[in-house]
């Protein structure tokens, strides 16, 4: 597997082997192929909300963004890119702060929730959305068992 990561915020600190190692277990639970291809890039809240205007129409920063690869009008020649995930890393530590988790904790989270947008999860449907919550949280919770529910 092929994992791109890169780191263009200063606010929180990132274990980027770490998170490297947890985005591949991710991407192999979910049955990915060895070929898979994924980028994720760690934003501050200014850049973010650039992005969440240009490519959804919606002022400010939210806290993840995924563009798949294979999907839409143009789509990736490579076979298993499966696309590129963005985390606002301040968003990230303030619903860190506010959830009580840790910055790495929260992370995670809103890495999980991307990768699943990549491999075709959706969550535009009150249906959609608890079947989402429940993956993101089952992926969740073998990374961090002992967190409270």
């Amino acid at each position: 597997m092929e994992i791109l990561i890169n780191n263009r915020q200063k606010r929180i600190e990132i274990d980027l082997q770490e998170l490297q190692k947890k985005t591949e277990r991710i991407l192999e639970d979910l049955g990915c192929n060895a070929d898979t291809v994924v980028s994720i890039a760690v934003v501050d809240n200014p850049e973010m909300a650039e992005l969440n205007f240009q490519y959804r129409g919606k002022e400010g920063p939210t806290n993840v963004l995924s563009f798949s690869q294979r999907e839409g009008e143009i789509q990736s020649a490579h076979p298993h890119l499966l696309g590129d995930i963005v985390i606002s890393a301040d968003r990230a530590a303030d619903d860190a702060q506010a959830l009580n988790y840790t910055n790495d904790e929260m992370v995670l989270y809103l890495l999980i929730h991307g990768i699943l947008h990549l491999v075709g999860y959706e969550h535009q449907e009150p249906s959609q959305a608890f079947t989402m919550e429940q993956m993101v949280e089952e992926i969740f919770r073998k990374f961090y068992p002992s967190l409270p529910e």
